[in-house]
């Protein structure tokens, strides 16, 4: 059974059909990469499995269960985490107090207990803070744990946000665009850190991404979308040689493509 089941997912916005029709699975372990034009529905299946969209059509099965109608509030304590494509930081607080509010769905005391910090409030803040400690080892993060993201240069808040999704114990991996305004040195690492993702934290990675570098160094099996619909899926240069996908990205026809 896959960790992520997507079956004839769509949705409309007003007239629109953002979402038309797509269906895929995530192995456990795998790292899935969607690909496409701008406009392709990339980022918005991303908030369909977040649950930030509700699916006119269709269903989303995680570790099979059916989650098509559950609270986004229900997602993150499954084993989903999530960046997003515009950085989410809360700019005047710390990157370890960011990465603590990752650990917001994990909380399982009453607010009695957190108020007076007594009992297993003790115990989770220091597991909480063990999680947080472990994701800023792991992207290298200990020169700023203590800053505020206000401060920070934009690739080091990027990692900041893989981190903090990191630091809620996902199973699942969703990248919204990691390697979107970084350097090629920084985009390197970025497919370093997701290869270990995979290899020593044993994640599932599901990626929406442009850049087809990182693409090619780090996916599995990739999906290629546009205008809502799927054109080809297998491995990244199976979907970059396919035919449709070169007219989707360069706007020539299959047989200029062929030729």
């Amino acid at each position: 059974m896959s960790l992520l089941e997507v079956r004839d997912l769509a949705v409309r916005f007003g007239g629109v059909k953002a979402v038309d029709g797509v269906g895929f699975d995530v192995e456990a372990g795998e790292v899935f990469a969607i690909i496409g034009p701008n406009g392709a529905g990339k980022s918005t299946i991303f908030n369909l499995i977040s649950r930030f969209y509700q699916p006119s059509s269709g269903t989303i099965r995680f570790d099979g269960k059916d989650v098509t109608g559950m609270r986004p509030d229900q997602i993150a304590p499954l084993g989903i985490a999530r960046t997003f494509q515009n950085i989410e930081l809360f700019e005047h607080s710390t990157v370890l107090h960011n990465l603590l509010v990752g650990r917001h769905s994990r909380r399982r005391t009453t607010w009695i207990e957190d108020l007076l910090h007594v009992g297993r409030a003790r115990d989770e803040e220091l597991r909480h803070r063990e999680a947080a400690e472990k994701a800023i080892e792991f992207l290298d993060l200990q020169p700023y744990r203590e800053k505020m993201i206000a401060g920070l240069p934009y690739g080091v808040r990027k990692v900041v946000e893989i981190a903090r999704a990191l630091a809620s114990g996902p199973r699942l991996l969703l990248l919204d665009e990691p390697a979107s305004g970084l350097s090629v040195e920084e985009t390197q690492e970025v497919a370093f850190w997701i290869e270990d993702m995979k290899r020593e934290m044993g994640l599932t990675v599901l990626m929406v991404e442009h850049d087809m570098g990182l693409v090619s160094a780090v996916a599995d099996r990739v999906l290629a979308l546009a205008d809502g619909r799927m054109l080809a899926m297998g491995t990244s240069a199976e979907v970059q040689n396919d035919p449709k996908v070169i007219e989707a990205y360069l706007g020539v026809d299959d047989e200029e493509a062929a030729a």
